[in-house]
């Protein structure tokens, strides 16, 4: 099964400070129907404005992904960590037994864009950590790079540690160019598209998505991925349980 959300079916919160895009139940969001995808409990496409930002609040028990697309976000946690998020960064929080954090947008005049993944750990009551690394533009360009992955081993080099069983790929793929996936049976894929066209081939048909789309998959078929288009497609794609 292929189910492609567009980004006009999104929930949008806009509370001035911040604008988001909710593609799960999510604060004031709740749609029984559309709480999780798997150990995905929400993906948020947030914008926030300048000298803005979430004040400290704690977790626990999640295991948190930012990725930074325009602007500078700044980190700081109970951990000791304060970071500045450059764009093309990306940092995992695991939560574990409780953490306190806060993000921030710096900057007087611009807005930072990032997005946030919530996922269930593996296991519960674990120990809190912080990574975080920036993904150089060659690494990504014209293939999947994995930015993020709990599986470890071979086609995972370089990438951060999630106390869970998925791996986040990252990738801005060339007008024409052409990715391939295989989708197992007994995993999902979500994937969505930051900025860009692209098309979605499998034995299901053809699925084209435009930026804020995205497709959430359960079933064993091989996808092409094409980017279409004038411009570069920017897309994140996450394989999970």
């Amino acid at each position: 099964m292929i189910k492609v959300v567009t980004s006009e079916e999104r929930h949008t919160s806009d509370r001035g400070w911040i604008h988001s895009e909710f593609s799960f139940s999510f604060a004031d969001y709740d749609d029984p129907s559309n709480a999780h995808f798997g150990c995905l409990l929400a993906h948020n496409d947030n914008t926030l404005m300048p000298q803005e930002g979430f004040k400290r609040h704690p977790h626990h028990d999640l295991e948190i992904v930012s990725y930074v697309i325009s602007g500078t976000l700044k980190h700081t946690d109970s951990m000791g960590t304060e970071q500045l998020l450059e764009p093309g960064t990306v940092q995992v929080m695991s939560a574990g037994t409780g953490v306190e954090h806060s993000e921030t947008n710096p900057s007087e005049d611009e807005p930072v864009r990032f997005l946030q993944m919530w996922f269930l750990p593996s296991q519960r009551m674990l120990k809190p950590s912080y990574t975080n690394r920036r993904v150089e533009a060659q690494e990504h360009l014209n293939r999947l790079c994995p930015i993020v992955s709990g599986q470890g081993g071979e086609g995972a080099e370089g990438a951060l540690p999630i106390s869970q069983d998925v791996t986040c790929y990252l990738s801005h793929l060339e007008s024409g160019q052409k990715l391939m996936y295989p989708q197992h049976e007994d995993r999902r894929t979500h994937l969505f598209l930051i900025s860009g066209h692209i098309e979605i081939v499998c034995s299901d048909g053809n699925f084209n998505l435009k930026p804020g789309d995205a497709a959430r998959i359960r079933k064993s078929c091989d996808l092409q991925i094409t980017g279409t288009g004038s411009e570069t497609a920017e897309f994140v794609l996450v394989d999970l349980p």
